[in-house]
């Protein structure tokens, strides 16, 4: 028997507690031993709650307890996190987690720290939830060269642009809802803003890349600013907006590879794989120079969705006792490319009036009216970099919006 312990129990802990419960038998068999909850630690106690007569207090009763094996952290957050975690590992135990700001801050060295002490550090649950795409690149994809992963990594602001998209509502209309239906928290800036999509592009970005990523160097925009006119345009160029989070290699013929990354709104074209994602769902779009194109979509969040990887990972783990799984992620700092450089199509909205100088400004070959958004016009712009871009955007001080087209 393997004895696991879960620190938290809120909401991926108690989700990770029914999930091995709930499906016990399929669990035992797949993993090829009876695995067990010995302990969970919280600062709380749930009377009442069958739970109560594994809870602890004390970290420690985990970590000088030799039948836990397999640790679970999902506390979220750096602190104690990861000096919970360090010690897990020095002590001869894998870890599993569903902890992104973890991983993206200290992947690397505590994956070399588990190939030290022979044991696993895991994190499916890190970037998508219950979406399996670390796995994929872990296994399945080593034979590519992967040179672009990408996708839509926040439910939350993905419901809110949906919801924007299929009511016609306001950005601050859609928040609140989403708040009062619990998709998003109180404060919802770390979803709204990026920081919870940048974190996870960098993690997918690490492992496709093969070194760091930081995510401190990953220009991120949020969704705050995307109006209801924007997304009466988008439909006039039938395409979607959806908050973009991807990395890039960029491969020219005798030059050195250049990595870019970005987390920012993006107008997708009826065709692509990520157009239709709507709602809470999230997915993760990956190009390889062999295999093409590869999507993985699904639940992004949730209680059971999130679990569901976590135990995954500790039926990797048990399956792998006293052997390290090899993943590709040098602590060496992958240098991005200033994001200035790159090159794209932008959409933008302008005053009617300035329609034909904006045309030639931006070198747009055509422009649309739309009757939801009396006395604007708007046009999508040749590809240029987006240091031009900006250029531009300031001479002519009259762009009363504009979002990026993927291509």
């Amino acid at each position: 028997m393997i004895s696991i312990a879960v620190l938290g129990y809120g909401t991926v802990g108690s989700g990770v507690v029914k999930v091995i419960e709930t499906n016990q038998e399929k669990i035992d068999k797949k993993a090829g031993l009876p695995i067990r909850v010995k302990y969970v630690l919280d600062l709380r106690d749930f009377p009442g709650d069958p739970i109560q007569d594994k809870i602890v207090h004390d970290y420690n009763v985990i970590l000088n307890d030799p039948e836990v094996k397999i640790v679970v952290e999902v506390m979220g957050g750096l602190k104690p996190a990861y000096e919970f975690t360090r010690a897990a590992l020095e002590a001869g135990k894998s870890v599993c987690t569903s902890n992104k700001e973890l991983v993206a801050e200290h992947g690397s060295e505590l994956l070399a720290l588990a190939r030290e002490k022979n044991v696993n550090y895991l994190f499916e649950a890190s970037c998508g939830g219950g979406i399996p795409v670390i796995r994929p690149i872990n296994s399945s994809l080593t034979a590519e060269d992967i040179d672009e992963v990408s996708g839509i990594l926040n439910g939350t602001t993905n419901y809110i642009l949906t919801e924007m998209t299929e009511k016609g509502s306001a950005f601050e209309d859609v928040l609140k809802e989403a708040q009062d239906l619990g998709y998003a928290e109180r404060n919802p800036e770390a979803d709204v803003e990026g920081y919870d999509a940048c974190r996870k592009i960098a993690i997918l970005s690490s492992l496709a890349f093969g070194k760091t990523v930081r995510y401190e160097d990953i220009y991120t925009e949020g969704i705050t600013k995307i109006t209801p006119s924007d997304i009466s345009f988008a439909k006039k160029f039938d395409m979607s907006i959806k908050l973009l989070a991807s990395g890039h290699k960029v491969t020219e013929d005798g030059k050195e590879d250049k990595y870019y990354a970005m987390v920012a709104p993006f107008m997708i074209r009826r065709g692509h794989p990520l157009f239709n994602v709507n709602g809470v769902f999230n997915a993760v779009f990956i190009h390889g120079n062999m295999l093409g194109d590869s999507m993985f979509y699904g639940s992004g969040a949730g209680s059971l969705p999130t679990a569901s990887a976590v135990v995954g990972d500790v039926i990797d783990a048990v399956r792998h006792i006293s052997r390290t799984l090899f993943v590709f992620w040098d602590p060496e700092k992958l240098e991005l490319s200033d994001h200035k450089t790159a090159m794209r199509p932008f959409f933008i909205r302008v005053p009617l009036d300035k329609k034909d100088e904006a045309m030639r400004l931006f070198n747009a070959s055509d422009a649309v009216t739309c009757e939801e958004v009396p006395g604007e016009a708007a046009m999508l712009t040749s590809i240029m970099s987006e240091e031009e871009f900006e250029k531009k955007f300031n001479e002519a001080g009259y762009v009363l919006s504009r979002i990026r087209i993927n291509q």
